[in-house]
């Protein structure tokens, strides 16, 4: 149950120089420095920070304009689907056209009748 109320409300956040918890800190931190290794992303991260410096406005233009990009892009596909509503049909209306799909189907022609009350009803 402890590590349950751990999980909702979370733990305090550790100071990295408090002595309690300094080795798993350095432990944790080495752990993310191996793995950056291993998948190549320090050395990416470098060659990016080396382009920015010496490119600062190109590099701005460039992470600017991605993100504006994207930005666009979302309202583009929030305003297609705004614009894709379809007006909600019956479930009578839609057997209807199933029926009809399956008779024209097999070369039969139907006819559906409307509903005519009579004084029975």
């Amino acid at each position: 149950m402890g590590n349950l109320k751990k999980m909702i409300l979370g733990e305090k956040m550790p100071d990295k120089d408090d002595p309690k918890y300094r080795e798993k800190y350095e432990k944790d931190v080495e752990a993310g420095r191996r793995f950056a290794r291993a998948t190549k992303i320090d050395s990416l991260a470098g060659h990016i920070q080396k382009f920015a410096a010496k490119h600062g406005k190109l590099f701005l233009a460039i992470v600017f304009s991605f993100v504006i990009g994207c930005f666009a892009l979302n309202i583009y596909h929030l305003a297609r689907a705004y614009k894709h509503r379809e007006e909600p049909v019956s479930a009578t209306r839609m057997q209807e056209e199933r029926l009809k799909e399956k008779m024209l189907e097999n070369d039969r022609t139907i006819t559906l009748k409307e509903y005519e009350p009579t004084e029975e009803d």
